[in-house]
């Protein structure tokens, strides 16, 4: 069975910084779909960056972020990270971590079966 544990959520004030950090388990496929979802209250659940391990140059980075978030991931340690630069208060949300036995590369919760729990970030003066 695939678990997820998120890690590295926290709060910060605005312009900080944050790593978050997703350790997967249970993995038995090489090749998968791994990626950070966010969640504000009141909100539906939004794609924040996701990354195809079988090759580095399929990834996707949602608008509001680029420029201040980097997803990567290692391999041998089956753990993704999502660095998180410039926050802002917009930012304050619920992030999880997900995965999917993918055909294609997805950026949509309903693509991915497998998730965490989630870690709490939150951005305010």
């Amino acid at each position: 069975e695939v678990q997820l544990v998120e890690s590295g959520g926290g709060s910060v004030e605005p312009g900080g910084s944050l790593r978050l950090t997703c350790v997967a388990s249970g993995i038995t496929q090489e090749n998968y779909c791994f990626g950070w979802f966010r969640q504000s209250p009141g909100k539906e659940r939004e794609g924040v960056a996701t990354i195809w391990t079988g090759d580095a140059a399929k990834r996707y980075v949602a608008d509001p972020v680029k420029g201040r978030f980097s997803i990567s991931h290692d391999d041998a340690k089956r753990t993704l990270y999502l660095q998180m630069n410039n926050l802002r208060p917009e930012d304050t949300a619920t992030c999880y971590c997900a995965a999917d036995y993918c055909t294609w590369l997805g950026s949509e919760t309903y693509q991915y079966e497998y998730w965490g729990h989630g870690t709490q970030v939150t951005i305010s003066s």
